[in-house]
């Protein structure tokens, strides 16, 4: 800041307007952000600011990501013939995991759950099948077809001719068990079938399911492209 203006006795020398001082300073020109600063930001500065950015980015989809497979939704892929014609090997399908938080459990529905201990199949974590018979109905697999509580069961899905044969120890997986082609399915458990009965190991193998080994339920074929659609 310049001072006071000083009076002096030494006599004044008019100065021409051409002879300004070589010190005398001028206002820059104002930034563009209006900082009044013409200074850039470091390279490393930028380039840090770039992967935090990226980080954060992938992080948070990583998390919807485990989210959604967590409590919605989650894919499965089709390995084996025992739900022809309906699934087919190669398939693959969206589990909805909140369906049975919702609502019951219905005949009809298929299901992914955890694979009981005995099933026999190693590596085999899930699986996937038809309900058939609910909490408290009596099964009976008779001339080759399904009756509930002694009713014949509609099975539009199955394939023309397909028959439904009980196993060995069908019975004895049951509680309590009524005769060898006879299932009275216990509280909070479901009978599941594959749709291609004789190359299904299900129910009939390892008996009703727990509830709470359900995943969920199959709602859509996700490929192939061709054979997209609601189940």
């Amino acid at each position: 800041m310049t001072g006071p203006e000083r009076v002096s006795d030494t006599p004044a020398t008019t100065v021409a307007p051409a002879a300004i001082r070589a010190d005398t300073t001028t206002a820059a020109p104002p930034h563009p952000d209006g900082t009044g600063t013409t200074e850039k930001a470091a390279p490393g500065s930028r380039t840090r600011k770039i992967v935090i950015e990226w980080v954060l980015l992938i992080g948070g989809a990583l998390l919807i990501a485990f989210l959604i497979k967590t409590f919605l939704f989650q894919a499965f892929y089709i390995p084996s013939e025992s739900m022809t014609p309906t699934l087919k090997v190669g398939d693959r399908v969206l589990v909805n995991k909140l369906s049975y938080k919702l609502h019951d459990v219905n005949r009809g529905d298929v299901v992914v759950f955890e694979a009981p201990e005995d099933e026999g199949t190693p590596g085999v974590k899930d699986l996937v099948k038809r309900v058939i018979g609910l909490p408290g109905e009596t099964v009976e697999l008779r001339d080759g077809q399904v009756f509930v509580d002694d009713t014949p069961l509609s099975e539009p899905y199955l394939a023309d001719g397909e028959t439904t044969t009980p196993t060995q120890d069908f019975a004895g997986k049951c509680a309590p068990p009524v005769s060898e082609t006879e299932c009275t399915v216990p509280a909070d458990s479901y009978l599941v079938f594959g749709d291609n009965r004789n190359e299904s190991k299900d129910g009939r193998v390892f008996g009703p399911i727990k509830e709470s080994d359900i995943v969920g339920r199959v709602f859509v074929r996700i490929w192939p492209l061709g054979d997209i659609g609601f189940l």
